[in-house]
Parts: structure tokens; C-alpha cells; sequence
């Protein structure tokens, strides 16, 4: 039997609850009421950061308001998911982010900054990005065997750009070289769009980077596509054979870009932006132009995404330390 405090007590729990709840259903039906910041810790133009301002301004006119893109690139993302992490949980600044600074560095770098799981509430993942093994029209290998030919009769004197330490063009590489024993030397830059620039000019011969920033480069003949990263062919190289289907048996990378919101953020407010993400994604216009651009449209729930982010987390936790892969 309750005594009088213990029912004062549970009754108060309880009224706490309802304000708790009423509160955050009223911040819901007032948000946004100002424009909402996106943090992206990535250099611009790169695949994450096209295919998420393509959803991003199909929000913006859902919710009727602007949402104002800051690109935060340096020290491999770290810096922009920093601040993110640390930014008021209030539904006014949300992050734009990919599996690199999401499980990848986590996994393979100590004291990174931030908790990908503690420090953030899991939005919706957008798409999910193919990659490609390009080179530089001068360079002499045309296919992957050609290319392991050679780094095996020079070790360590063929280059290839990255956009950081711990980006998937580093870690991509890098499980491509744990997986034909072959030794590459990596050259890191501040961004993906410095490395490929690079590798466009010439400075650098190689690089494995996202499409579709290599697709009408390679169609013109100014740069030369060794291989699609995938377990399947892209959509938009039908006929260029995976890595895997050219003798790497079992190489699989791909990465995704997603939206992501501070820890603590109320979840009404997570749900309307979650939603807002997949009417945008689910606009027959916008899928065709992320389909044509190669692209994958994901749109799962946050829920969905949170599983995905772990099985990453144990994923490249497990490559970090079969590969040898530290930062």
C-alpha cells in the first residue's frame, strides 16, 4: 500500500513526464521557427556534400525554412563533428555526415573528440555512395591487375591522393592494398576536392573517390576509370568491371551520407526533420537526379540508421585491426 509521500512522489514523476512530454510536443509545433544550421565536416563539392543539399533544399521548402550549410573540413572531419557535438540540442543545428567521421575514424584514430553514438541522434541515411578507382590519362596501368603489376615490381612508388587521413578514399585504398598485399604511397590532403584536382591536373596519378564528381571526366577521356569499388556494377559504368570482378575477390566498399542531429535534441524534433528527409528523398524528381548521378537512395528510419551505425562501428573496428589500419 502506497503511503502519502510515496503517492505525492509518483504523482509528481508523472506530472514531470506529461510537462516533459507536453514541452517537447510544443517545441515540435513552433519548430523551425528561424533557419536551421548544417554542420557538413567536409570539404565542398565532394559526394556527401552534393547529394545532401539536393535533399537539404527540398526541406527547406517542406519546412519553410532555410537550412544554411557550413562546411567544416580539416583535421579529418574532426573539427566539425566537435562542434557539432558540443552545438545547443535544440533542432537548430544538425550535422551532415558520412561513415568515414561516423565509423571509420572513431575505429581507427584514439581520442577522435566525440562519441558517434553518445554524442549524436541518428536522423535518417540518405544515400549511399559508389566509388571509383581513377587515374590520371598518363598513367600506364588501365585496369586493377595492371596496377597491382606495377606497385608490386615498385613498392611504395606509386602515389595516390586522399582527402585526409581516415577518409574513405584513404581507407578504401588501404583495404585494397591490405587485400593484394601491395604497398601504395599516400598522399593526404585537407579535402577531397584539393585531391582530386590533383589527380585531374596530373600532380598525383591515383586516387579512389566518390561518384559522381569523376563521372564527365571520365566520359571525356580526361580521366581513366580502373575500377568500380562495389560488389556490383554502377549504374553508370555498366560495362567497367568491379575491383572484385577484376581478381580482388571479396572487395566491397561503399559509403553513405546522412543527417544526424546533437545528442539530447527533443525527439519530436527529430522525427519531423527525419520525415521531412524522406518526403524529400521520395520525390520522384529528386531520385532521378541522385540515381543519375549514382547514387542510391537508403530514406530508412532513424532507428534503422542507429543498427547501421553500430554494425559500422564493429565493422571497421575489426578491418582497423586485420588490416593494421592507425591514424
Amino acid at each position: 500500500m502506497l503511503t502519502f509521500s510515496r503517492r505525492n512522489a509518483l504523482r509528481a514523476t508523472l506530472a514531470m513526464g506529461t510537462l516533459a512530454a507536453t514541452r517537447s510536443d510544443l517545441l515540435a509545433q513552433a519548430f523551425p521557427a528561424r533557419p536551421i544550421r548544417v554542420i557538413v565536416p567536409l570539404a565542398a563539392s565532394g559526394a556527401t556534400d552534393v547529394a545532401l543539399r539536393m535533399v537539404l533544399e527540398e526541406m527547406g521548402r517542406d519546412l519553410r525554412q532555410s537550412f544554411v550549410v557550413e562546411n567544416q573540413p580539416g583535421a579529418s572531419g574532426m573539427i566539425g563533428m566537435r562542434t557539432g557535438a558540443r552545438a545547443v540540442p535544440d533542432g537548430y543545428t544538425i550535422l551532415g555526415v558520412n561513415d568515414s567521421i561516423m565509423t571509420m575514424l572513431p575505429t581507427m584514430k584514439d581520442d577522435v573528440g566525440y562519441d558517434p553514438v553518445a554524442d549524436f541522434a541518428p536522423i535518417t541515411q540518405v544515400v549511399r555512395i559508389n566509388f571509383a578507382l581513377i587515374a590520371h590519362p598518363s598513367f600506364p596501368a588501365n585496369n586493377v591487375q595492371e596496377l597491382i603489376a606495377m606497385a608490386k615490381a615498385k613498392p611504395g612508388a606509386v602515389d595516390y591522393a586522399s582527402g585526409g587521413l581516415g577518409s574513405p578514399q584513404h581507407v578504401s585504398m588501404e583495404l585494397l592494398m591490405h587485400a593484394t598485399g601491395i604497398k601504395l604511397n599516400h598522399v593526404p590532403y585537407r579535402g577531397v576536392a584539393q585531391a582530386f584536382n590533383d589527380v585531374v591536373g596530373g600532380h598525383v596519378p591515383l586516387m579512389i573517390t566518390g561518384l559522381p564528381a569523376p563521372n564527365e571526366l571520365i566520359n571525356t577521356g580526361k580521366l581513366k576509370l580502373l575500377g568500380i569499388t562495389s560488389a556490383a556494377r554502377s549504374a553508370v559504368f555498366p560495362n567497367q568491371p568491379t575491383i572484385s570482378e577484376q581478381g580482388v575477390a571479396g572487395y566491397d566498399f561503399t559509403t553513405y551520407a546522412a543527417l544526424v542531429a546533437p545528442a539530447k535534441t527533443p525527439s519530436a524534433i527529430v522525427e519531423q526533420l527525419h520525415q521531412s528527409a524522406i518526403k524529400a528523398m521520395q520525390m520522384p524528381a529528386i531520385q532521378k537526379r541522385l540515381t543519375e548521378m549514382g547514387f542510391e537512395v537508403i530514406a530508412n528510419s532513424s532507428a534503422d540508421f542507429a543498427a547501421v551505425l553500430k554494425e559500422g562501428i564493429e565493422k571497421y573496428g575489426t578491418l582497423s585491426k586485420v588490416a593494421n589500419i592507425r591514424l
